[in-house]
């Protein structure tokens, strides 16, 4: 089969995670027992852990052992939108066949080294489609996550009471519209935007160069969640540099890094090339204008297009 995703990980679990969210974006209708079937417990039996998957609501089983990645960017949704926690124990000989067994489904893994030198770091994955592979879109069970509901339930109960605590207008009538639910779905995206933006700006370029690090693709890759958890969601990547050297070799890199960002989301990770644009301000608008030379200046901006 030709390969079709090649996933890389800082760490060995977490690449043998990266495989599973690998499978479930090739097969997003997959059920839990597809899963199981697909990923018998058999490839791992040296783990000491009898289930490979286990379901993420389960109270009172091994759900709840650290022994299984439960953070919300870690579980599987699976086609019938329940969430499936992915078994964090993975010996080397158990990952070997993990990967080996991968391979069928046309999931490849990286060389560590490509991902960060050495197997025993911290990190995450991130996902790379290959050969011009563009996963199907899942059939979306859910639309904004039910926390998220909550909190607009919350918003706007207080708004009712609040409203209804005022004097009435001059026809008696009190109207709520929707532009608080709207308020509130776009807080919750942007204070996870502004986290992304951050990390990637941490991430710094050489200098000079346009060419995205390993640590800057790996952000790359959770904006690209991001951006897949809220559709409607378009972004211009504006891209920054600090005064030093010619205004014109700025104005050029900054265009550059801003493109290559779109082009990794868009070449990478399927993101639709409609929903981003780019743009290069170079030194035009620093940040720290008391110092021009400020590293803070050489920066990337993620702007949400209304």
């Amino acid at each position: 089969m030709v390969n079709k995703v090649r996933v890389y990980g800082k760490a060995q679990n977490r690449t043998a995670l990266g495989i599973m969210h690998a499978y479930m974006v090739m097969y997003p209708q997959a059920t839990m027992e597809d899963l199981q079937k697909a990923f018998p417990n058999e490839l791992n039996p040296d783990s000491g852990v009898k289930k490979n998957f286990v379901k993420a609501g389960d109270k009172g089983t091994t759900a709840n052992w650290d022994g299984f990645f439960q953070k919300d960017d870690e579980l599987l949704t699976m086609g019938d939108g329940s969430k499936v926690a992915v078994v964090k124990m993975w010996t080397k000989p158990s990952f070997d066949r993990l990967v080996s067994h991968a391979a069928q489904y046309g999931i490849e893994v990286a060389q560590f080294e490509a991902a960060d030198k050495g197997i025993g770091q911290k990190g995450s994955f991130r996902l790379e489609y290959l050969n011009g592979y563009v996963p199907p879109k899942p059939v979306s069970k859910k639309g904004i996550p039910w926390w998220v509901w909550a909190i607009i339930a919350a918003v706007v109960i207080g708004l009712i009471i609040a409203l209804l605590c005022r004097p009435k207008g001059e026809n008696g009538v009190v109207t709520v519209t929707d532009t608080v639910v709207k308020t509130v779905v776009d807080t919750v995206y942007v204070q996870q935007l502004e986290q992304i933006e951050e990390n990637y700006n941490a991430a710094e370029f050489k200098q000079g160069k346009a060419e995205l690090s390993e640590d800057a693709k790996f952000v790359l890759h959770d904006l690209a969640k991001l951006m897949n958890s809220y559709p409607e969601l378009k972004l211009r990547i504006e891209g920054h540099t600090s005064a030093e050297g010619d205004a014109a070799t700025n104005q050029k890199l900054s265009e550059d890094r801003a493109q290559a960002a779109v082009t990794f989301l868009v070449e990478h990770e399927g993101v639709d090339a409609s929903r981003l644009e780019a743009a290069g301000f170079g030194s035009s608008k620093l940040k720290n204008a008391d110092d021009p030379k400020a590293p803070e200046n050489r920066r990337t901006e993620f702007e949400i297009i209304k």
